[in-house]
This record gives structure tokens, C-alpha cells and sequence, in this order.
């Protein structure tokens, strides 16, 4: 077992309450209970002795490994395959299907011979509350019942257990045919154990799984070139939605590293406004209306409930449930990814002002409009009343999309969102003849445009630049023809795509910005980020440069992992750097992937003089 496996040598399970991430030799690397951002009952990752792991594979020495999702599932298979025989380990988590938090989470492990004589061992050793707790371990035949404050755990297997200390082992042997189980429960304290799963139990639970997500996946209407891909991050931000709210969280782990051995190590289990919203439009490409339904109620619950820091209608980032209390601490015994201190649990920029939220926020809201209305009258008047705020607090230095830690400033990127903000508002008011204070919020929706000209454009790079009087550039800008701030075509726009190909891309990735030239606050450097490089596939699409588009799409998809998945990050050798799996670049990859389909299929009909799909590349 190797100590610190690449962060993408792994799949992810989940039941939509939470998930655990799996590498290709068997090993659970982290879990979290009963929610995503719950403290770890696993957390190797962080830390190989005092994380906690779940091994359950062969005792085979030298055998190669193939790890892969059943179809259109988020079951995951890995295969181990060695000259005494072939075995298998399946992971899955039968999805919450009742809306309603639950301290109980189920986690089966089945393992199965398919040639020959496999020798399998099991070893499970958690580690409740970041390692932190101290707990018992009490093991009856079949059972190990694990106990710590607030938490109990059951291991109930279809072989014996013996005790390891306060953790336990076991071994078996399985013939060709032959199939094992080891069932892991989470549940509440002094929870007793479940009826245990028989194999054959387990079967029936795994192809209920596996009915449940391909169900889902039926219900796409993607009907692209790219299904696999596709329909892989649907499922993974479905795996990533907590789903008694409907809320994301922005990736399912903590703490890992942007730079191995750098101090970039965020918490990212938590919801951001951003990102959620955004993930709207994607949703509703596919078809999955509900998911995008439940977002919206739970953004408009928030505007409502207006918890922002010093009065401000929202918080950037939430818990799942709605809690904005997030407070920051750093766990000094916990050594980080390979050394990658320090290792932080709750998210600081939770405090920080940025502006560009309630442009994202308002186009979740217009995208989704006919769900949104639903609100009624006082949804309005909570949306208008944030719009109020806006007109009274857009011209403020803020910390930015990328939540800088150096210090405010004039974010271009901010100013034109808060112009999204404020060019929804003013259509929806319209729309549903809705009482606004138009004529404050058109005055500030002019403005911002002949404010980001003039201070935002660089006249020597003929580009837009990341703060007002800067000459940096920013990836985050690749936004602007998505949101309807510049058309796709003009010059200014096609000027500032080159000098941001000039300057932020390599080999066709894309870096944020340059951290050396715009100081951050925070030592060291980062990998491309590869939200950005799907953002610049959904920018060059738009320009009508498609062999550039999709040959820079197309090799993104090497930079997956073996079973499709991406963290935040490519680092300098190509691996994959941060937490994981992330939604953000999952989201972005649909959009990309629809915007290029939707102006290929456009090329097509050109040259064919057959009539194009239905207009999606307008705002």
C-alpha cells in the first residue's frame, strides 16, 4: 500500500449525503460522517499514520490494478489481476432517496474471485474526528463495532474479523465464483448494528445502485459528441449535492495540496455561490430540471435569510444545510499530503467581501426564471432588495473571484458581474412586470460598463485586465461572452483572448493569473487551473475558432483520471493537483462541452445549407 497514492489514483462513491474516495489498490483514503463536511472517519490522504484508512483487497504482491465505474453508475470496480487468479472489489452507496439528513451512511464492499484462487485481506482502521478522537473497538464473530463521541461505526463482514488494537483485520480466500462482502455502516452514538448483508443481500443492494444511477443518466438529453464525458461530471455533481437541500459542495475532500509541499491547502466541502450557480444553465442543458429547481429555492432561502458578513445580503460559501458560521482552524497533527502543511478544516474566506456572487446568483435566477417566479412576491422582493444593496455597494474594492488573501482591490471581474446583476434584474422585472427601482438599478448597469473600459482596459496588451489600473491578466474574464458583457466576435474580446493565449495558456492549459505579477498573500505557486481551460474552450468556441476549441477540449480529457474525474489542478509533470473530485471543472466541462457542440453543429449546417440547432450560444 503505497503511503501518499497520486490524489487522482482514486473514484469516488457517494449516497448524496456524503462520500468516500477510493484508490486503485483498495484502499478508502477518506470518508467523511454523516455529512460531506462532517469531521473524517478516514483521512489517509491527509495523513498516512493518523488519517485512518479501509484496505480490502488482495494479498497479492506484483498484481496490476484496473479501476473503473460500471457504466453510467457511480459504482466502482477495481479489478486485480495476478498469475494465481483475477478478484474484484466493488464499492458502492445506495443514494438517499427520501430529502431527509441521516446520521446512517452505508459504504459495501464486495469482493468476488472471477479466475483462479485470490487471497484477500482486510484492514480497517478509522480514525474518528481528523484523528483526533480516541475510540473502542469491540469485535463479535462477523462485527467490529468501532464507537467514539458522537459517531459509531459497523463492520460487518461475511468472513471473520479479529481485533488489531483498538482496529481490526481479516483474511480470506475465495474461489473462482466466489463472493465476500464487508459492510461498512456510519451512524448516530450508541446506534446498534443493522440486520447484517448476506453476499447475496449485497448483490441485490449493488444492482439497486446501479439501476438508480442509470435511471438518472436516461432522464440526460445530451445527445453530443462527447456522452461519456458528459454524462461522468453529471453524475459526479450529482454525487457532489447534498441532497436534502440541493446544495454542491465545491469538491468532497479538505486539505489538499494546489502545490505539494505549499501552504494552498483549502477546505472545499462547503457551497459556494459561485459555483452553484453557475451550475444552473449546465443543468438545465442536460435536462435535470429538479436538480437545478433545488439550487434555486436553496439560493433564494439564502438571500432571505441574508447572513452575509457587516450586512451584505450574502456569504460567498455556506454549509450544505444553510449555516454560515465556517470558521477557519488549522490540524497541526496532521502531517498533510505528503507533507503539505498546514492541513485547514473550515474556509476564512467565508468573510471576504466579493462582489461578482450576485451577478452568478441573479443568473442562476435568470436562467432558471420560471423556477425562480416561483418564489412569488416575497422571493422578489428579497432579490430586489439585494439589488438595492448592490446599487449602493458596487464601486468597492473586494478580495475577487480567486479570494485573494493580499489585500482588495477594483476587480474587473466583479465590477462586470455586479453588471450581470444588475442587466437580469432589470429583464426579469420586465419580464413579470415586477416593482424595482429600475431607474436606480439602469443607472448603475450603465455605468459599470464605461468604468470597466476605461479603467480596466490595457491599451498596450489591447486587453482587459484582472483590477482596474493593472496590467495583469485574468482568466476568470473568459466569462465575458457566456454572460453577455462583450460579444463573442468584437475586437476588444478577440484582442484580449490573444493576450490571455499569450500570457495564461500552455499547451493549450490555463493558468488563473500569474501569482508573481499580482501577489496573492500566499507563498508559492499553482498548477493551470482547469476550470479555466474549459472556460477558454467555451470563450474560443464562441469566437468561432473550432478546430482550436476542440482540439484543446479534446486533449483536456487526457488530463482525467483512469476513471474520468478532475481536481482542481494540473501540476507542472501533469498530475492532478488539489481537492478532488472538483465540481467546478466538472461543471465546466458541460458547458464547454454544449456551447461546442451547439457552434459545430452550426459549422455543419453552414457548409450543408441545413438548418442549425435552436440558438443556445446567446446569453
Amino acid at each position: 500500500m503505497e503511503r501518499y497514492p497520486p490524489i487522482a489514483d482514486h473514484g469516488i462513491v457517494g449516497d448524496l449525503q456524503t462520500a468516500a474516495l477510493i484508490s486503485s489498490e483498495g484502499v478508502v483514503d477518506w470518508f467523511a460522517a454523516p455529512r460531506f463536511d462532517s469531521p473524517s472517519v478516514f483521512a489517509a490522504l491527509l495523513d498516512h499514520d493518523r488519517g485512518g484508512h479501509f484496505r480490502f483487497a488482495p494479498d497479492a504482491p506484483g498484481s496490476t490494478c484496473k479501476q473503473l465505474y460500471y457504466p453510467d453508475t457511480a459504482v466502482l470496480v477495481t479489478r486485480f489481476m495476478s498469475p494465481d487468479g483475477v478478484g474484484e472489489i466493488f464499492d458502492c452507496m445506495p443514494p438517499d432517496r427520501t430529502g431527509t439528513p441521516s446520521d446512517r451512511h452505508v459504504l459495501i464492499r464486495g469482493a468476488c474471485a472471477v479466475r483462479g484462487t485470490v487471497h484477500f485481506g482486510l484492514e480497517c482502521r478509522p480514525r474518528f474526528d481528523y484523528g483526533r478522537a480516541t475510540h473502542t473497538c469491540e469485535v463479535r464473530d462477523d462485527t467490529a463495532t468501532f464507537r467514539a463521541p458522537g459517531i459509531t461505526a459497523h463492520l460487518q463482514s461475511s468472513f471473520p474479523l479479529r481485533p488489531d488494537g483498538v482496529d481490526v483485520r481479516g483474511t480470506l480466500t475465495l474461489r473462482a465464483g466466489q463472493l465476500a462482502t464487508a459492510v461498512l455502516t456510519v451512524d448516530g452514538p450508541d446506534a446498534p448494528a443493522p440486520p447484517p448483508l448476506t453476499p447475496h443481500g449485497a448483490a441485490e443492494r449493488y444492482w439497486e445502485v446501479v439501476d438508480f444511477w442509470q435511471r438518472w443518466v436516461q432522464t440526460s438529453r445530451y445527445r453530443g459528441r462527447w456522452p461519456g464525458v458528459v454524462h461522468r461530471s453529471a453524475i459526479t455533481l450529482k454525487l457532489l449535492t447534498y441532497a436534502p437541500t440541493g446544495a454542491p459542495v465545491a469538491a468532497a475532500t479538505m486539505g489538499l495540496p494546489e502545490q505539494v509541499g505549499g501552504e494552498r491547502n483549502w477546505d472545499y466541502r462547503y457551497t459556494w455561490v459561485r459555483d452553484s450557480s453557475l451550475s444552473v444553465r449546465a443543468l438545465l442543458d442536460l435536462g435535470f430540471v429538479e436538480e437545478a429547481a433545488q439550487f434555486t429555492r436553496w439560493l433564494g432561502d439564502r438571500l432571505q435569510a441574508r447572513d452575509g458578513e457587516r450586512g451584505e445580503p450574502l456569504q460567498i460559501m455556506y454549509r450544505v444545510d444553510g449555516d454560515p458560521d465556517l470558521p477557519e482552524e488549522v490540524l497541526p497533527h496532521l502531517a498533510g499530503y505528503r507533507g503539505s502543511a498546514p492541513v485547514r478544516v473550515g474556509n476564512a474566506a467565508t468573510d471576504q467581501l466579493q462582489l461578482d456572487i450576485y451577478g452568478e446568483a441573479l443568473y442562476a435566477l435568470s436562467e432558471g426564471r420560471e423556477i425562480a417566479m416561483r418564489a412569488g412576491y416575497h422571493g422578489w422582493k428579497n432579490l430586489a432588495r439585494t439589488l438595492d444593496w448592490l446599487a449602493d455597494s458596487w464601486d468597492r474594492p473586494d478580495e475577487g473571484i480567486w479570494e485573494t488573501r493580499g489585500g482588495r482591490q477594483h476587480f474587473t471581474f466583479s465590477r462586470i458581474m455586479s453588471w450581470v446583476a444588475f442587466d437580469r434584474g432589470l429583464k426579469l422585472a420586465a419580464e413579470y412586470s415586477r416593482p424595482a427601482d429600475t431607474a436606480r438599478w439602469t443607472a448603475a448597469r450603465d455605468a459599470i460598463p464605461e468604468q470597466v473600459m476605461q479603467r480596466g482596459w490595457d491599451a498596450r496588451q489591447q486587453a482587459l485586465v484582472q483590477y482596474y489600473d493593472g496590467t495583469v491578466l485574468d482568466a476568470s474574464l473568459l466569462l465575458l461572452p457566456r454572460v453577455g458583457f462583450l460579444a463573442p466576435r468584437t475586437l476588444s474580446w478577440l484582442s484580449t483572448l490573444d493576450a490571455m493565449e499569450r500570457t495564461l495558456v500552455s499547451d493549450s492549459l490555463v493558468y488563473r493569473y500569474d501569482p508573481v505579477a499580482s501577489p496573492d498573500g500566499l507563498r508559492g505557486s499553482e498548477g493551470t487551473f482547469s476550470l479555466c481551460t474549459f472556460l477558454y474552450v467555451d470563450a474560443l468556441a464562441r469566437a468561432g475558432r473550432l478546430r482550436q476549441a476542440r482540439y484543446t477540449f479534446e486533449k483536456m480529457q487526457t488530463y482525467a483520471n483512469h476513471v474520468g474525474l478532475f481536481a482542481e489542478e494540473i501540476g507542472p509533470s501533469g498530475e492532478q493537483l488539489g481537492n478532488f473530485p472538483q465540481a467546478f471543472t466538472h461543471l465546466s466541462l458541460i458547458m464547454a462541452a454544449t456551447t461546442l457542440d451547439d457552434a459545430l453543429d452550426r459549422q455543419r449546417a453552414a457548409a450543408t445549407g441545413q438548418d442549425g440547432p435552436a440558438d443556445r450560444l446567446s446569453p
